[in-house]
């Protein structure tokens, strides 16, 4: 069936009723609203005006000339985020707040009007219209008690194609989780991987009617193929992946019922893939890193900001039969990855699809130290009532068998250190930081 997203941007670019969506037409549409962009940026943001000095849109040709763009990057919105403003800030409607790790380190400031939150809403409507139908009932595991917050948001959304959304919030205790979801009939679920597969392992799930659970929509992190299979396999249900970060206003590219990629909303952004050392644009079917542009956002909008996040465009067409290109899912952050002699670069995406498969897991914890003089890995897993023995033996197994460690542990570079077991500590949840490997090797071990 094809994507609900074709139609809805059909609509949004004005194009004739019955006219089937091209490619011509929406880049045609994307390269206007580049250029109103751009013009609308320089007139009004302090950041843009110097950032982008002497270009105007009209200097764009093509969308190829986007490539003519200097980046922006985390730091320029670190620096000073009211810099970026093109409205007043009693224009503001929500300011969120993201910290890329810990509780202490330095936070960006994301600002969005209601016209900019309310293009968010139309995309969850139409977005989650590929897995939820009316009437139906979706429980969101992530963060809604705040007026134009995620959940919030998607509450909207669903209540415009006659669904009903209920806020849980990040799951801090499974048994309350899933006790809800018994008692309300829930149909679908939306939430951080990590948090939906303690669900499905978790005892007390067994008490969810079988059939209960008819789709999972899995979002806010990088989603392990192993997990996918895990939660389809224990519920019986399609899951699907989001692709969405605050920085695109929370909604980025979603799968449709094909879930072979993610359909970018390009009514609202141009996504690029670029080399991450060099800059430039990488051929589709290749790996690299992503850069959006927002295209309709009025009150802070980002021109070629550089995510952090791995990903490629798939070329070949998609199954549902759209024009729309499609995002694979996203494989890992730059920032995430740690250097290893002999391995190379060495990420999460590396550590779960080897572990995740293990019964019994929920999450684990990964650091990489320096033990007189050679790097080790410690790993700390955290399982609910697996036999520890086993679980580590084959924790220890799965990570041999990954060929970049096999490398680095047959140059003698890097060591395993034993495995550790958590069964007491909540950390099922990372809250809105994303998982990633620990590295340790600056700081001095006794």
């Amino acid at each position: 069936m094809l994507t609900p997203l074709e139609p809805w941007i059909c609509a949004k670019i004005a194009m004739e009723p019955h006219v089937p969506l091209t490619r011509e037409a929406l880049r045609t549409y994307q390269l206007d609203r580049l250029k109103a962009t751009v013009d609308h940026a320089c007139s009004h943001s302090q950041f843009y005006r110097h950032h982008l000095a002497g270009i105007r849109g009209e200097d764009l040709c093509s969308l190829d000339d986007i490539s003519t763009l200097p980046f922006t990057t985390p730091a320029d919105i670190l620096e000073n985020d009211l810099r970026f403003l093109c409205v007043s800030q009693g224009e503001i409607e929500r300011v969120v707040t993201l910290r890329s790790s810990g509780t202490t380190s330095e936070a960006k400031r994301l600002h969005f009007t209601a016209h900019d939150l309310e293009l968010t809403v139309d995309f969850f409507r139409h977005g989650m219209s590929a897995l939820v139908r009316p009437g139906e009932r979706v429980l969101i595991l992530m963060p809604g008690e705040l007026p134009g917050s995620v959940g919030d948001l998607l509450v909207q959304g669903l209540a415009r194609m006659g669904a009903k959304g209920f806020v849980h919030g990040i799951v801090m205790d499974e048994s309350t989780a899933i006790a809800e979801i018994v008692s309300r009939e829930i149909d679908c679920l939306v939430g951080l991987p990590v948090q939906l597969l303690g669900l499905a392992r978790h005892a007390e799930a067994a008490s969810i009617p079988h059939g209960r659970i008819k789709s999972v929509l899995l979002s806010a992190d990088y989603v392990p193929a192993a997990i996918v299979s895990e939660i389809e396999k224990l519920w019986g249900c399609p899951v699907f992946n989001h692709y969405g970060m605050t920085e695109m206003g929370l909604g980025g590219a979603v799968d449709c019922g094909a879930r072979s990629g993610g359909h970018i909303r390009e009514a609202d952004l141009y996504v690029e893939i670029i080399d991450p050392v060099t800059g430039h644009p990488v051929p589709d079917g290749e790996r690299g890193e992503v850069v959006m542009t927002t295209l309709t956002r009025i009150g802070m909008p980002l021109i070629r900001y550089r995510t952090g996040d791995l990903s490629r465009f798939i070329p070949e067409p998609c199954s549902c039969g759209t024009v729309l290109k499609r995002l694979e899912g996203v494989k890992g952050r730059l920032a995430g990855q740690v250097k290893l002699d002999g391995a190379g670069l060495v990420g999460m995406e590396d550590l779960d699809d080897a572990l995740f498969p293990l019964p019994g897991l929920i999450n684990f914890h990964a650091t990489v130290s320096k033990l007189n003089g050679i790097d080790t890995l410690q790993v700390t897993l955290l399982t609910q009532g697996a036999p520890a023995e086993k679980l580590c033996y084959l924790a220890r197994q799965a990570l041999n068998n990954i060929p970049k460690l096999q490398r680095s542990i047959a140059g003698g570079s890097l060591k395993i250190a034993p495995f550790t077991i958590d069964i007491e500590n909540n950390w099922l949840s990372s809250g809105s930081i994303k998982r990633k490997i620990h590295d340790h090797r600056e700081e001095i071990i006794c």
